[in-house]
């Protein structure tokens, strides 16, 4: 990345911490804050993660072209990378689970410091499927998070929060790692990571840049980097539900993450603001052999690799706020088809000095069809609208998430809304509970 690229980051960076990004919301349709105060990130030297990329692609030419589940390609690029965390300080674990008949192996590791109650964890899967050595799928996602983790401790960063790491297997046989690991955490222990970040495939050859929209205090922390380099992105839906963010998210973690492509097709607008060739998969090679050393777009390896190191340095450095005062409505309320009106769900909050904080937290649990039909809003006492979900997520079901909402101009008590609108037809669905924490 050029010294220029760099310095608009630290702006950017700049602006974060001063709330600019928040403050350019409309005032009666507010958004949910971004993560603010951090330090400089670091620029990841490009040639470091193509070198881990090299190291697996040995692995694979060496154990029967691949690095899938159950084969010795798999555990042998399980062992390279502990051994460079291990030389890099950090606490290893090595969790064995049984997947097809094959012992399986995800690889945790820990930094020292930071506060154990409120853990940032990043991952990728490090499995490849059998047809190939899998350099984009996703050896392109676990050398961009290993050379963060080496970027972590180059640095000596001691962030306010705990940094984790993972590097999942079996991934390509249904998220069997992910799953192992977080269906194996403790109550108390999921309780404790404050965000979940996931990088698969972040080098298509052909490459988009997709920002996951699951947690909106995490999808714009990455906005907020590429749009210091000036380049749009898109919301991701190819893959939603398909990589490893899913069993954390089916837990109640706040999860995001970066995708630059499977074998969807690159339409003509998408080719017109990033490059490359419409009509053309985004990644070609997609589980395929030819997913080799050269399926890599160095360009999009490259700035998302600084997007993983962005997200760490800045949602790792943030202040956790203890929680305040919480109120909560546990009736269910029908969400009557489309074109039926809008229904809403009351909270009266009392008892609470001053204005709501801007870090107000609004916990949704609707079940419901087809997320991707709602319109979520909440609605404070004075009739401002905090929009929370518009339509998103697709074809998925439910609607569990956690919102953050700069609502400081808000007096905290009287009565707050909670408003759910579906959008299109056929589906059905009810607001379980909802709860605002002052």
């Amino acid at each position: 990345m050029s010294l220029s690229v760099s310095r608009r980051l630290a702006a950017v960076t700049a602006f974060a911490v001063a709330g600019l990004f928040a403050s350019t919301a409309p005032a009666a349709l507010a958004a949910p804050t971004a993560v603010t105060a951090a330090p400089t990130p670091p620029d990841i030297p490009l040639a470091n993660v193509k070198a881990h990329l090299s190291q697996l692609s040995t692995i694979a030419a060496n154990n029967g072209g691949n690095r899938a589940h159950g084969r010795t390609g798999y555990k042998a690029s399980i062992d390279y990378v502990k051994a460079k965390l291990d030389a890099a300080g950090f606490t290893t674990t090595l969790q064995t689970f049984t997947s097809s008949g094959a012992t399986g192996y995800n690889l945790i590791a820990d930094w020292p410091g930071g506060d154990p109650n409120s853990v940032l964890m990043a991952g990728s899967h490090l499995d490849s499927v059998t047809s190939g050595a899998g350099m984009n799928d996703n050896g392109s996602g676990s050398a961009a998070v290993l050379e963060t983790a080496l970027a972590v401790s180059r640095a000596g960063l001691q962030p306010t929060k705990h940094l984790r790491f993972g590097w999942w297997g079996a991934e390509e046989l249904g998220l069997i790692g992910s799953k192992y690991y977080v269906n194996n955490l403790p109550a108390a222990e999921k309780a404790k990571i404050s965000g979940y970040l996931n990088f698969d495939m972040i080098g298509s050859p052909n490459p988009g840049y997709f920002v996951y929209d699951d947690d909106p205090t995490i999808e714009q922390t990455f906005k907020n980097y590429y749009a210091g380099l000036g380049i749009p992105t898109e919301i991701e839906t190819e893959g939603d539900g398909r990589s490893d963010h899913a069993p954390f998210k089916s837990a109640g973690i706040p999860v995001g993450g970066l995708f630059s492509g499977a074998d969807y097709t690159k339409t003509a607008a998408q080719a017109q603001k990033w490059g490359g060739t419409s009509g053309q998969a985004f990644d070609r090679c997609y589980h395929s052999s030819c997913d080799s050393l050269s399926n890599i777009n160095d360009t999009a390896l490259d700035r998302n690799s600084d997007a993983v190191a962005y997200a760490i340095w800045t949602l790792g450095a943030a202040t956790p706020v203890p929680p305040g005062q919480s109120f909560e409505n546990t009736t269910d309320v029908t969400i009557p088809d489309s074109p039926a009106a809008a229904v809403t769900s009351s909270i009266t909050a009392s008892g609470v000095t001053g204005n709501a904080p801007a870090t107000t937290k609004v916990d949704v649990n609707i079940v419901h069809t087809y997320r991707g039909d709602l319109v979520v809003d909440l609605l404070a006492p004075d009739g401002t609208v905090y929009n929370l979900h518009n339509r998103a997520g697709g074809s998925a079901d439910n609607l569990v998430q956690t919102y953050t909402v700069n609502a400081s101009s808000e007096v905290a008590n009287g009565v707050w809304k909670l408003r759910v609108k579906d959008a299109a037809a056929q589906d059905t669905g009810y607001i379980n509970s909802w709860k605002i924490t002052f």
